[in-house]
């Protein structure tokens, strides 16, 4: 792999921009296209994008060279932070919350875990000096976050399995960053102690200012009433990239500080949530589609020839032994039943974020940085084809899959700042027991109504006795003080159907019929993958 050349680039012609603009449109649309590819045959779709990296690259029909390291970890890096923050702003508190405690294990303990394992194999099995053999430990021992959130929102997993894997891909990255770059440092490495206090502080200060953030952004967003809907995805993902720059500028993990910013706007009630959603995985899917095509085109896949069969030892290690042993090691004092365990080894799935690790040595320039390069392009490529395939397989072999719950409302919100309320507007999705439910008995609270329905194009002012149909578009007005309870109420009865709050299913019929729903959200999911 050549190096990053550092001479003076001649500024681009119009002509050259806009064949450059063609280009990159036929490559986006050609992954758009890629993806209903990836979800009949139940390959990731990463590796299509991948594919399509190596397809136009120096070895491919499009002959393209590239061999800039550098730039490929600034732009990995900052798709990275869309990437995160788009999972951050899908994630459900009250299903994250009680797997926090695991998932933090899994991130820290497991971490060294894999490092050691997977260190030990690459270095005795494949003959790798301890530096190299370290650096590969570390770089494959941080789950994907595109890859894991992608591929369980098809899998129907328990809310605890699911917990625990989303929350570890989002937190694992800040402590395996801070090991690749001390292990590609030039120079001795720092002592193991010294490591383990700089993830500490890290971690620390990113939690600390990922909340912060987050927090601050919420109230802000809330109390302010800005003039034009399209302003709050833009607001929201801006008060996430600031997250992100306020950690790392503070010498604290910015990967984390991001994912939590996300996560609290994610679960805050928010004016216009859908739009914010689609417009967060919009950006989600750009971010993914121009960061694997770049590890594409970084990769020259001549070079992979000798690097193949040590990349397969080295996985093999890594999924059946590091990997297990991780998990079990890490949840030992949470009791998690060893299915739930199976399941959790063989999802560790592995997508850009080690290959974008995996330039770090590359730009730093330490001996052997090609070698491991490659090793864990090929190793993500193979076992990406395994496991992403197969999970939902093993998930229905072990009895873990699950029935979808109900579809939630995605209920957007627009404030009315002068009469001091608020529009709730949302469509009845296929799959939801509001179906069927009159309008008297969504009891909502006192200072909320239904005001309009829209049915098959047609609108009318409901009555009572009108009973709701998947399809409808419904338009609630709800005074400010009632606002989360009319809300929360509704997301109760599309959960639970008219008996909502007398089921358990949601709402407190003492406060009026409705309570906080604990932050859920109508998520529009990538089911794509």
């Amino acid at each position: 792999m050549r190096r990053p050349t550092r001479g003076k680039d001649r500024p681009l012609t119009v002509h050259q921009l806009n064949e450059l603009l063609l280009v990159s449109s036929l490559v986006l649309l050609v992954a758009v296209a890629a993806v209903r590819v990836s979800s009949r045959s139940g390959l990731p779709s990463l590796l299509i994008y991948l594919g399509l990296g190596v397809a136009i690259g120096q070895d491919g029909i499009g002959g393209v060279v590239f061999d800039n390291a550098e730039l490929t970890q600034v732009i990995g890096y900052a798709a990275l932070v869309v990437i995160l923050a788009e999972g951050g702003l899908g994630t459900k508190w009250n299903t994250i919350r009680p797997a926090l405690p695991a998932a933090g294990s899994l991130s820290l303990v497991g971490v060294a875990v894999s490092v050691s394992v997977t260190a030990a194999g690459a270095h005795y099995l494949v003959g790798l000096d301890w530096r190299q053999a370290l650096l590969i430990g570390a770089v494959v021992s941080s789950t994907d976050a595109a890859a894991v959130f992608s591929v369980l929102r098809k899998v129907p997993l328990p809310s605890r399995v699911t917990g625990v894997l989303e929350a570890e891909s989002g937190f694992n990255d800040a402590p395996v960053v801070i090991l690749v770059v001390a292990f590609a440092a030039v120079g001795p490495v720092d002592e193991w102690y010294v490591l383990v206090g700089k993830i500490a502080l890290e971690l620390a200060i990113g939690a600390a200012i990922g909340l912060t953030v987050g927090w601050l952004g919420a109230y802000g967003l809330r109390h302010v009433a800005l003039p034009a809907s399209g302003l709050y995805p833009i607001a929201v993902m801006a008060i996430a990239v600031v997250a992100y720059a306020a950690g790392a500028i503070a010498h604290g993990s910015g990967f984390l500080a991001v994912y939590l910013a996300a996560m609290v706007l994610g679960n805050a009630k928010l004016p216009h949530w859908p739009a914010t959603r689609g417009f967060a995985d919009g950006l989600g899917w750009i971010a993914q589609i121009g960061m694997f095509v770049l590890l594409g085109l970084l990769v020259t896949p001549h070079e992979l020839v000798d690097d193949f069969w040590p990349a397969v030892l080295v996985g093999l290690v890594l999924t059946l032994v590091a990997r297990p042993l991780e998990v079990m090691v890490s949840l030992a004092p949470f009791r998690i039943p060893w299915r739930e365990q199976a399941l959790m080894s063989w999802a560790g799935l592995r997508g850009a974020v080690p290959i974008i690790l995996a330039t770090i040595p590359l730009v730093t320039g330490i001996e052997g940085s090609d070698r491991v390069f490659n090793i864990v392009f090929v190793l993500v490529v193979v076992y990406t084809l395994v496991q992403g395939p197969t999970l939902p397989w093993l998930a229905r072999k072990l009895d873990l899959g699950t029935d979808r719950a109900p579809t939630d409302l995605g209920i957007e919100s627009a404030p009315l700042e002068r009469l001091r309320g608020h529009l709730l507007s949302f469509s009845i999705p296929e799959g939801s027991r509001m179906h069927g439910v009159e309008v008297s008995e969504l009891r909502l609270p006192a200072g909320a109504s239904v005001t309009l329905v829209v049915r098959d194009g047609r609108s009318f002012v409901p009555l009572p006795a009108t009973v709701l149909r998947r399809g409808d578009e419904l338009l609630v007005v709800a005074t400010d003080p009632v606002r989360d309870a009319a809300e929360a109420r509704l997301r109760a009865v599309a959960r639970g159907g008219k008996l909502a709050g007398w089921l358990g299913t949601g709402g407190n019929e003492s406060d009026g019929g409705a309570s906080n729903s604990g932050g859920s959200r109508g998520r529009n999911r990538r089911t794509a993958h």
